[in-house]
């Protein structure tokens, strides 16, 4: 499925194909949360990296963070996770790590095509929600302190949403 996506103020606009685009994980985690969540949380979705394709890519800063709760880190001491942003308006666009160079992440609130709703969420990182957020609950809600179970991939094949070639 090709999926666009763009930043506020439209300086930055992009598109990738997504084999895997029910926007389901919300995570609270302290980068997510305060870089990309607006109610304690932010939601990823994935896609191919070799397909990856923007314009504006002047106006992308790209930030790492430091010594965190759920990255890998390099020798400097950051994390190899690349999230990157509109550096004209601050929204956040999506996350690139080396170590799954074949993936992107793309936040979900940066993508403008319409999603998929998925028929369940998960709720990850819990642990490190702050005690002003309500995280939901509910037969269709999976919770897990850290990551969950199973991967992106995973979940969508799991219930029938992974989209094969065609």
């Amino acid at each position: 499925m090709k999926l666009e996506g763009s930043c506020h103020c439209g300086a930055v606009r992009f598109g990738f194909v997504s084999r895997t685009p029910h926007p389901y994980n919300f995570c609270y985690c302290s980068i997510c949360r305060k870089t990309a969540g607006g109610g304690g949380y932010a939601i990823n979705i994935m896609g191919a990296a070799d397909t990856l394709e923007i314009e504006g890519e002047d106006n992308i800063t790209i930030y790492r963070a430091a010594d965190n709760e759920r990255s890998h880190l390099e020798a400097d001491g950051l994390s190899t996770a690349r999230r990157s942003f509109c550096n004209k308006c601050g929204s956040a666009l999506w996350v690139w790590d080396p170590s799954w160079p074949e993936l992107v992440h793309p936040f979900a609130s940066a993508i403008d095509t319409p999603l998929p709703r998925p028929p369940e969420k998960t709720v990850l990182m819990t642990r490190y929600a702050p005690g002003w957020v309500d995280i939901p609950e509910g037969p269709d809600i999976s919770r897990f302190e850290v990551y969950p179970d199973r991967g992106i991939e995973d979940w969508h094949r799991a219930h029938g949403l992974y989209l094969d070639d065609d």
